[in-house]
């Protein structure tokens, strides 16, 4: 069963936070950090605990850093340029002479392949490490497997991606539904000095993934490029079912203190099934496509499961003649059935309509006759059975015995329903 996750990031979204929520969800604590035991990585120990957000009860991760480590990601004066004595002290340690290990996309990439985490955490925390990785080469002007940078490099990025990777495995989690991203404003310091929000990273990896930002009051970093490539990878809808359940709630804290809560709400949902039969009808005119090419999209559509496929002539502006293409196909179907037409037809719309119907008890049936096996539809209405034998069934035996179509059928139908009312 798929399992949809579904992202509500009003206080935006960063590695941390997303940990925490999936911890919160359920994901297994020690085989996570047995599984961050596999990475070649030290410096570091991890917590998990509850803390109080906006009075709300709310699970913490933390990536506890060794003083040879320490980033101060959490400093807020520094992050806003406010020059205490703690930050001053910071600027120090993390300028050059200072310790701090920048790790490139290519060291990271071994340090995950050979950890052996599983097939598919393997494959998110490389996906978001790529992400990360082609966003920040752009923001520096370099290319992907030159780019060292601190961002990604630090310790406590690395644990977080791939703490990220192994609960959504541990999870089972196959749908990520992220409807938007709400951002801060305002400027930030990084490493490389004082830099607008939302950062460099976050606008290549929001533009090149089409990620819905909202832009808030907050003066701050909502968005961090952790978070916003972790969405960029796992994400694929934007939007929750129009009915759905809850079948579990997580939220995890940030921890930086802005103006907004700091928490990321995370729900397993389950959407809710219309146990009505509904069906969608897609339709579309089109007045410039060759007769073959629509003869193949007939074909194409019915192999790709199209309940029914009909063009009925139609005459468009200017008087010209033209077709409109109709497409019977369940509503789980639509992507494919627009993708089939947009890519075989000239078309550059597609109207859709979706249908409720109601529709007679029915099944197939295999039923020998003196002619040969026949396949049958048998339809029930009421207390009546209605026997419907198939047209290729029929058309191979007139084909084999060479008689007519409407010989075969009634001899056909006739043993059919004989067989049938008999319980042969």
């Amino acid at each position: 069963m798929n399992k949809k996750l579904y992202l509500e990031c009003f206080s935006g979204i960063s590695g941390d936070m997303l940990v925490a929520a999936l911890l919160d969800l359920g994901a297994d604590w020690e085989y996570l950090t047995s599984s961050l035991k596999k990475l070649n990585l030290t410096g570091y120990e991890v917590k998990m605990s509850r803390v109080k957000k906006s009075g709300l009860d709310v699970c913490d991760f933390s990536v506890l850093l060794d003083e040879a480590h320490e980033n101060h990601d959490h400093n807020m004066d520094y992050l806003h340029g406010r020059h205490t004595h703690e930050s001053h002290g910071f600027e120090r340690k993390n300028h050059p002479g200072g310790v701090h290990m920048h790790r490139g996309p290519l060291e990271i990439r071994q340090m995950i392949t050979e950890a052996s985490l599983g097939e598919r955490a393997e494959a998110v925390a490389l996906r978001i490490f790529d992400i990360l990785a082609r966003a920040e080469a752009r923001a520096h002007g370099v290319e992907v497997d030159e780019v060292h940078f601190h961002e990604v490099g630090a310790v406590d990025s690395i644990v977080d991606i791939v703490s990220i990777a192994v609960c959504i495995e541990n999870l089972g989690i196959t749908e990520v539904i992220v409807p938007k991203l709400c951002e801060g404003g305002g400027t930030i310091r990084c490493q490389h000095g004082v830099i607008p929000v939302p950062v460099p990273a976050v606008v290549n990896i929001a533009q090149e993934y089409r990620l819905p930002l909202h832009q808030t009051d907050v003066e701050g970093e909502l968005v961090t490029p952790t978070g916003a490539a972790a969405v960029a990878a796992l994400a694929t809808a934007g939007k929750l079912p129009e009915e759905f359940t809850i079948a579990r709630c997580g939220m995890g804290a940030g921890k930086r203190e802005y103006e907004t809560p700091g928490i990321l709400r995370a729900m397993l949902v389950e959407e809710k099934k219309d146990e009505t039969d509904a069906i969608c009808k897609l339709e579309t005119n089109i007045d410039d496509c060759a007769g073959e090419a629509l003869g193949y999209v007939m074909e194409a559509l019915f192999a790709a499961g199209a309940k029914d496929v009909h063009y009925i002539p139609v005459f468009m502006k200017k008087n010209r003649p033209a077709y409109q293409l109709n497409v019977i196909c369940e509503l789980k179907d639509i992507s494919k059935m627009e993708n089939i037409i947009f890519a075989q037809t000239t078309t550059i719309g597609i109207r859709r309509q979706k249908m409720e119907r109601t529709v007679l008890e029915r099944d197939i049936r295999e039923v020998h006759t003196s002619l040969g096996s026949v396949r049958v539809k048998v339809c029930a209405f009421l207390q009546e059975r209605r026997i419907y034998p198939e047209y290729e069934s029929i058309a191979a035996i007139c084909r084999t015995t060479g008689m007519s179509y409407a010989q075969v059928y009634a001899r056909v139908a006739s043993e059919c329903g004989d067989k049938i009312e008999a319980g042969v």
